[in-house]
């Protein structure tokens, strides 16, 4: 588990607290700044390998993508490699998950680059890695574009991108049984949305918040974008933090379906993944993650407070 100042933790099965596995030095010039997710290879421990995205500490704002090598349950600092690196304009929306998907490759979420509205139009720009979902081989560091990618030779485009038109995707995660990348898109004044990305969907902002025209805020076109699978305005919440999808059968109601929550109000839905509507299951505290244990459970970690299992 990270801590978002830098600390990265081992947790035990019944919550014991193992000790600590590294210190990375993190900038936490913001409230946004920090450690922002981790990840282990998909052939861990063959490969012993941990993944973590991170606000670099010194020099010009930025935040780093790094592997570092995990060798009888501790990882030297100075075994880090960097991947990838992203400036990082605004002290803000610099998104944050790093994760693998069934074919072994690495997903990368990173926001708009921040500031208010997308001043710097990054979120409709495919010549730049913000605002997108990226997509990277790191089977050989620090990494290679793989040729299936959808943006390969397309002029005016970044290899590495997945997806983009994102604003702020703070989580986001694989089906177990399906495959399909659900993410979560922190809104910008009114809208939070959650998304099941494609190969290079392009998702609406700053065109589109949500379902609603942002810029221009009316009239829009939103044309060739791909629409959220769900949303809801800030009557409900401030801050979308999704979410995994239950695959396990010990909760019965919530099998196959995906579960998120709200930051500020700490609501926590479930949205069937075959279709259909949404609906409250419980609520807590501040909504900073969510976790699969090896059966299945969904684990809920909450900003400064308990990590909580849902049990029903």
């Amino acid at each position: 588990m990270g801590d978002q100042g830098g600390a990265v933790l081992l947790i035990g099965a019944q919550g014991a607290d193992l000790g600590t596995l590294v210190e990375i030095p993190v900038s936490r010039d913001s409230n946004e700044d920090g450690l922002l997710s981790l990840a282990l290879g998909p052939d861990f421990p063959a490969r012993p390998y941990l993944y973590a995205y991170y606000s670099v500490a010194s020099g010009e704002r930025r935040t780093r993508l790094a592997r570092f090598e995990v060798a009888a349950d501790a990882i030297a600092p100075s075994s880090e490699r960097v991947l990838l690196e992203i400036v990082q304009p605004f002290g803000n929306h610099s998104g944050g998950a790093v994760r693998f998907g069934p074919d072994g490759l690495l997903y990368l979420s990173a926001g708009d680059g921040g500031s208010g509205g997308d001043p710097q139009g990054n979120g409709q720009n495919r010549a730049t890695l913000l605002g997108t979902v990226l997509r990277v081989d790191v089977a050989s560091a620090p990494y290679a574009i793989p040729a299936s990618n959808p943006l390969v030779g397309v002029p005016g485009a970044l290899d590495e991108v997945w997806a983009y038109g994102l604003h702020n995707p703070w989580r986001m995660a694989f089906d177990s049984a399906t495959g399909q990348l659900w993410l979560g898109d922190v809104g910008q004044g009114d809208v939070e949305e959650v998304d099941v990305i494609r190969a290079g969907g392009n998702y609406g902002w700053n065109t589109r918040e949500g379902r609603d025209c942002y810029e221009p805020s009316s009239g829009c076109n939103s044309a060739g974008t791909v629409l959220p699978v769900a949303s809801y305005r800030h009557d409900l919440g401030c801050s979308i933090t999704v979410g995994v999808v239950y695959r396990a059968t010990q909760i019965q109601h919530l099998a196959g379906h995906y579960v998120y929550g709200d930051f500020c109000s700490g609501r926590i839905w479930a949205l069937p993944t075959s279709g259909g509507s949404p609906f409250e299951i419980a609520g807590t505290g501040s909504v900073a993650s969510f976790a699969t244990g090896p059966d299945g459970a969904i684990y809920v970690l909450t900003f400064g407070g308990a990590i909580q299992r849902i049990d029903r």
